[in-house]
Order: structure tokens, then C-alpha cells, then sequence
């Protein structure tokens, strides 16, 4: 386990940007110093057609952190006010009763993150988002590199060409989704992103000053059990 403080709290955090903004580099790179056993990290890609067939929180949902762990969303249920918001057609397509999609489905999906994210913080859960904000140029410089570079051209996926023709839309589905889902207890840290190294310093130190104010400490042993190790420890050194 990675909390400790016998495991009563987790921390869940949130990974939003749009594409070339060094979501993968950043999780990589503030993790990489963590016991493995304790943290997972999602993806969320395209959602399936069991997880249309649920609300819009259902696949997020069963994969949030244990007590004691920490969970890393990279991409979230924030997506269905994001790239659904963009692309109307998507919305249209989930199996979502008629009656309900109306002009005002937007403030109600956001109003039921807020609702959700109070819960689980209800819970035990700590929840931080981080919105990484790279210029429409640094964007277009990095696409390029991907072409450019053989060891990058992996990465490349030319469906980012066309989503860059809504890049106002997705700033205004941004502005309109944090604005309104900031608060106390589940925070947005918008991050100047065009340098990574910038970046990944302001997420690593946002995640250190939640996890010091937790004040967490390793569990303390039951008398029972401090006397066990002192067993083990005379076994031990009584060894042949």
C-alpha cells in the first residue's frame, strides 16, 4: 500500500489535455518514484458499448482507488463534457432517453461531477485535476516532432489534425467545464504546459503538499504483534 494511516484514504488524480500536452511524460514521470503495488493508472479511451449502456460515471466509477492507494485517470469522465460537448453527434449517438438531452444537459452533467466528486471526497477519496495547457503552436511543434523523429512516429495519429479545426470550441468546453466543477474539495490545477519540465515540477509538488497535509504515517503494530516480531527476532539470531 502507498497512504498508509491504516489505509483510510486514496488519492485519485485527474489528467486532462488536449492531445501533445505530455499527459503520459508527466503520470510517467511524478510516479516513477512510488511502490507500484499501490497505484493504478486508467486510460479512458472510447467508451464500449457495456459502458454506454450505464451513465456517463459508471466506467469511471469502478475504477477508483482502494483505501491506501493511489489511482491515476488519464482522461476521465470529464471527457463527456469535453469531446462530447465538441462533437454533438457523439451525444447523439449514446443511448441517452431524448427527453433528457436538452440544452441544458451540459450544466446538468457538470452539476453531477460536482455532486459525484463531493461524494467520494465524502469517502476518503482526494481528488486532484490537473488541466496541462500547452498554445495551439507548442501543439503543431510537437505533432511535427512525432513525424520527424522515427522513434515518434508511433505516436502519431492523424485524427489530431482534424481535432485541432475545433481548438477554440475545446478552450471554450475547457474554460465552461472547469469554471464550474473547481472547488474546495476536488481542486483544478490549470498548468502552463508548453515546458514540460515546468510542468511536471508544479504536478509533483501539488501531489506532495496533499499528501503532507494528510499528515500520514506508517501504521503502528498491536502490542500482540510487537512481541511476535520480538520471537522472530530471538530466532533469528539464535540461528546455527
Amino acid at each position: 500500500m502507498v497512504l498508509y494511516a491504516d489505509n483510510k484514504w486514496s488519492l485519485l488524480l485527474v489528467f486532462q489535455a488536449m492531445d501533445a500536452a505530455g499527459k503520459d511524460s508527466t503520470i510517467k514521470n511524478i510516479l516513477s518514484g512510488v511502490n507500484p503495488q499501490g497505484i493504478e493508472v486508467f486510460s479512458f479511451k472510447r467508451p464500449s458499448y457495456k459502458e454506454l449502456s450505464h451513465d456517463f460515471l459508471w466506467r469511471t466509477t469502478c475504477d477508483l482507488p482502494e483505501r491506501g492507494n493511489i489511482g491515476v485517470f488519464n482522461r476521465s469522465y470529464y471527457e463527456e463534457t469535453l469531446i462530447a460537448r465538441v462533437h454533438p453527434d457523439i451525444l447523439e449517438s449514446e443511448p441517452i432517453p431524448k427527453k433528457l438531452v436538452t440544452k441544458h444537459i451540459w450544466d446538468e452533467r457538470l452539476e453531477s461531477i460536482k455532486d459525484f466528486e463531493k461524494h467520494i471526497s465524502r469517502n476518503g477519496v482526494v481528488v486532484l485535476k490537473f488541466y496541462l495547457h500547452i498554445s495551439k503552436e507548442e501543439q503543431k511543434s510537437r505533432l511535427l516532432a512525432r513525424i520527424e523523429d522515427p522513434d515518434k512516429n508511433w505516436k502519431f495519429d492523424k485524427n489530431d489534425l482534424y481535432e485541432r479545426k475545433f481548438w477554440n470550441d475545446y478552450m471554450h468546453a475547457y474554460e465552461e467545464t472547469i469554471k464550474h466543477t473547481a472547488t474546495e474539495y476536488a481542486p483544478w490545477y490549470v498548468i502552463p504546459g508548453n515546458s514540460k519540465p515546468y510542468a511536471r515540477i508544479v504536478v509533483a509538488d501539488a501531489v506532495l503538499q496533499a499528501l503532507k497535509s494528510l499528515k500520514l504515517q506508517y501504521p503502528s503494530l498491536h502490542p500482540t504483534e510487537q512481541s511476535y516480531l520480538e520471537e522472530c527476532r530471538k530466532l533469528l539470531e539464535n540461528e546455527e
